[in-house]
């Protein structure tokens, strides 16, 4: 024995949201709010990314070239390889928070401001 309703007699219904055509994606990526959009993505993911690069590089090449430098025991067992080499944990979880802060705060909100322009003009 099913329990399933039959369907309603003019057919099932197309329950999705209408999309966007090609052209209105290709007009709002050319608007000026995408471009304010994809310029404060730009400007805070881009230094970030290459200062953290830069700061593992560093601390890689410190590794195989300042060996001494890297053993030097700040305290007990702990050199300054491992300080280091826990600062790349801290700064990556450092640089997640800092992303995630910035992407509610500026990015969320001109997202969705351009969301609703364009489901408003469908």
């Amino acid at each position: 024995m099913t329990t399933d309703a039959p369907p309603p007699p003019d057919g099932p219904r197309d329950t999705s949201p209408a999309q966007p055509t090609t052209e209105q994606f290709v007009a709002m990526q050319r608007s000026p709010e995408f471009a304010e959009l994809r310029h404060t993505y730009r400007s805070f993911a881009f230094p970030l990314t290459v200062a953290f690069i830069l700061w593992y590089l560093l601390y890689v090449l410190l590794s195989n070239y300042a060996g001494g430098f890297m053993g030097t025991r700040l305290f007990g067992n702990i050199n300054v390889a491992l300080v280091l080499g826990l600062a790349q944990f801290a700064t990556t979880f450092l640089i997640a928070w800092l992303y995630s802060r910035h992407a509610a705060n500026r990015l969320d909100p001109k997202a969705e401001a351009i969301k609703a322009r364009m489901e408003a003009e469908l």
